[in-house]
C-alpha cells in the first residue's frame, strides 16, 4: 500500500511539474505576443538600411520603421519604384524624416560591389539597423531538376550571397559605436516544417540565413549587436501571390509592427502570434503527414502551373506563325 502512495505521489508530482511548465510557456508567450515592451530602435542609430523595400513586407517595414522616427536608405533594383516608395515615406510621415534610396540590382552584383555601393552610400550616416528582406523564389513550386540555372544562381546570390555582404557592410560600424541590430527575414518553410519540396532552393537558403543569424548573434553580441533571423509563415505579398490576409494570413503592415516590436530580442522568433500558433501545431504534427500534405499541394500546384504555361506558349507559337503569315 505504501508503494502505491508512493508513485501516486511521484504520478501526480510529475503531472503537476508539466503543468506548471507548460503554464509557464503559455504566460510567456502572451508576454512575449502581447505585453513586452518594444526596444527604443533610435537607441541603434537615426538610420536604417532595408532591401527589397519597394514590395511586401520590405515596403511595410520601412513605413513603420520611419513612423518610429529613423531615416531610411530603401535598398531595390527599380528605380521608380524606390522613387515611389520614399515619396509616400516621407508624405505619409508625420514626423521629418530622410529617405535615401539606393539602386542596386542584388541578383547582378558581386560581393565586392554589393561592398563597395554599400560602402559608399551609408558613409557618414550613424547607421543602427540593417534590414535584409530582399528574397526571391520560384515563380510557381518546381521539382529540383526543373530549376534553370540563371534562376537557381539568382536565388543563391540574392537570398544568401547578398544578405550576407550586406552584413559585412554595415557590421564594422555598429562595432565602432558598440550597438545596432541586424534583422534578417527568413521563412517557415525552412524552420517550421521537416521539409519544403518544390521549393528546395529557397527553403534551403532561407536556412542559411537562420544559420549565419544563430551564429554571428552569438560572436557579437556582447559587442552591444542584436542580430535576429525571424520567421514569417503566410503573408499576403507578390512573392507569396497570397492576394486576402486574414487572421493566419497576415498583410504585411500587420506582419511589420509585430516584426518592429521584436527588433533586438530573441536570435529565432515568429513575431506575429498567429504565425506563432500555426508553427506550434506544426511542430505537433508527425514528420511524414507534413512531408505528405507539403509534397501533394505543391506537386498539384505544380501540374496546373506547368498546363497554363503551355498553352500560354502554344498561343504565342501560333500568334508568331499568324503574324509570319
Amino acid at each position: 500500500m505504501e508503494f502505491e502512495d508512493f508513485t501516486i505521489q511521484i504520478v501526480t508530482a510529475i503531472g503537476f511539474i508539466s503543468v506548471l511548465k507548460s503554464s509557464v510557456k503559455f504566460l510567456r508567450w502572451v508576454w512575449v505576443m502581447f505585453l513586452r515592451s518594444p526596444k527604443n530602435l533610435k537607441e541603434y542609430g537615426s538610420w536604417a538600411v532595408v532591401t527589397g523595400a519597394t514590395d511586401g513586407i520590405g515596403k511595410a517595414l520601412a513605413f513603420e520603421l520611419a513612423s518610429k522616427g529613423l531615416n531610411l536608405v530603401l535598398v531595390g533594383r527599380n528605380p521608380s519604384k524606390l522613387q515611389t516608395t520614399s515619396m509616400e515615406i516621407i508624405s505619409s510621415s508625420s514626423s521629418s524624416v530622410e529617405v535615401k534610396t539606393l539602386v542596386v540590382d542584388l541578383a547582378k552584383c558581386s560581393g565586392k560591389q554589393i561592398v563597395e555601393i554599400i560602402d559608399k552610400e551609408i558613409k557618414g550616416l550613424d547607421v543602427g539597423i540593417l534590414v535584409n528582406n530582399a528574397g526571391l523564389a520560384y515563380p510557381y513550386p518546381r521539382f529540383f531538376l526543373d530549376v534553370d540555372l540563371e534562376l537557381m544562381e539568382d536565388i543563391f546570390k540574392v537570398n544568401m550571397e547578398s544578405a550576407t555582404w550586406m552584413v559585412l557592410s554595415v557590421l564594422p560600424g555598429m562595432l565602432r559605436k558598440k550597438k545596432g541590430a541586424i534583422l534578417n527575414i527568413g521563412s517557415a518553410s525552412s524552420t517550421i516544417v521537416p521539409s519544403y519540396p518544390l521549393f528546395t532552393l529557397y527553403a534551403a537558403t532561407k536556412a542559411y540565413l537562420a544559420m549565419l543569424s544563430r551564429s554571428i548573434s552569438v560572436e557579437y553580441k556582447h559587442s552591444g549587436i542584436d542580430i535576429q533571423c525571424q520567421i514569417p509563415v503566410f503573408v499576403a505579398t507578390k512573392m507569396t501571390k497570397l492576394k486576402e490576409s486574414s487572421i493566419f494570413i497576415a498583410s504585411p503592415e500587420t506582419y511589420s509592427k509585430a516584426s518592429v516590436r521584436s527588433i533586438g530580442y530573441e536570435q529565432i522568433c515568429t513575431p506575429y502570434w498567429a504565425h506563432s500558433l500555426q508553427w506550434f501545431i506544426a511542430n505537433a504534427l508527425p514528420d511524414t503527414l507534413l512531408n505528405w500534405g507539403i509534397l501533394s499541394y505543391f506537386v498539384a500546384v505544380n501540374k496546373v502551373a506547368k498546363l497554363k504555361e503551355s498553352k500560354k506558349k502554344a498561343e504565342q507559337q501560333k500568334t508568331a506563325v499568324d503574324e509570319s503569315n
